[in-house]
């Protein structure tokens, strides 16, 4: 144990050499884990790459399970074909929305922006717009549907979102706003080395862990027409409109309303204000889906879209 004098030193040393309020007392480390996960020749894979691969992976095994219920409103044959077209409308709509609610400025002064991927940059309520027409594509493709698909497809996302950010997490992007809690932890790439809420790990936690575990659960059994899909857009809505008080705004736009109210709140808040709708207009005016019946296309034809 030093002396008085010593850790006085010592003290005065942590001041001047970082912020004062984090000192090394208390604070989490961040693991510094190689945002490049597989290198091949040239190619470089990351983990936030990664990532997507895995969730569309937990979310095709995902699939094949329900749709042996007896209501699904597929085939375990079509499965392969439907988690496809959400791919496609995740990446697709993912870009377009990151693009037009986030970079729209920059993108009209420079259209190819919107393919420079490799600069990153995706949102999350773009991708649901994606996923949603692909949806809508692939039900009117095989004949089924519409909203009996979005709550077969609804409890299949949660998993890919929470992989996601535990990609951002690693990536040390998106991170928190600052904080003098001890759960907070100090970014290598942050160029104000200040301590932060690790934000993207709450996000983890609710968009992925949290809201996975009440969608599986509350579409075990039969619900009314989009019951399922209606709880995913609340809780999503709530979940990250909350964790957005933790999140650090994008640098070029800050807060959007009342010096408090960031973009990703003001694109939630047209979700949660849906979900609740949903949620009324499914349980009064429709009825619940019997285990014996389902919308499932029997027919090996197919209707050309």
């Amino acid at each position: 144990m030093g002396t008085v004098p010593s850790l006085i030193a010592e003290g005065f040393r942590c001041i001047i050499a970082t912020p004062s309020h984090f000192c090394g007392f208390g604070m989490l480390t961040y693991p510094e884990i190689d945002p490049v996960a597989v290198v091949i020749g040239p190619l470089k894979v990351h983990w936030y790459g990664l990532m997507y691969v895995l969730g569309f992976a937990a979310a095709w095994r995902l699939a094949l399970r329900r749709s042996t219920r007896p209501w699904s409103p597929i085939q375990r044959s079509q499965v392969e074909d439907l988690i496809l077209y959400c791919a496609i409308g995740v990446v697709l709509g993912g870009r377009l929305g990151y693009m037009f609610f986030y970079k729209f400025s920059a993108l009209l002064s420079d259209p190819l922006l919107l393919f420079r991927v490799w600069e990153g940059g995706m949102s999350f309520h773009g991708g649901f717009i994606g996923v949603m027409l692909a949806a809508a594509l692939y039900a009117r493709k095989i004949g089924s549907n519409f909203p009996a698909l979005i709550d077969f497809v609804a409890p299949l996302v949660p998993i890919g979102l929470g992989l996601g950010r535990l990609g951002n997490f690693i990536g040390q992007e998106l991170w928190g706003r600052e904080t003098d809690g001890p759960w907070g932890m100090v970014f290598p790439k942050d160029p104000e080395l200040l301590l932060r809420h690790p934000s993207q790990l709450y996000q983890a936690f609710l968009e992925g862990l949290v809201l996975f575990l009440v969608l599986w659960w509350f579409s075990r059994k039969p619900r009314p027409r989009l019951a399922v899909g209606g709880l995913f857009v609340l809780l999503y809505g709530v979940f990250r409109f909350v964790v957005e008080f933790a999140r650090q705004p994008d640098g070029h736009i800050g807060f959007d309303l009342f010096g408090w109210i960031t973009r990703g709140q003001l694109l939630s808040l047209p979700m949660i204000v849906a979900g609740i709708v949903l949620l009324i207009w499914s349980y009064r005016t429709q009825p619940v889906a019997s285990a014996g019946k389902s919308d499932k296309n029997e027919s090996p034809t197919e209707v050309s879209p």
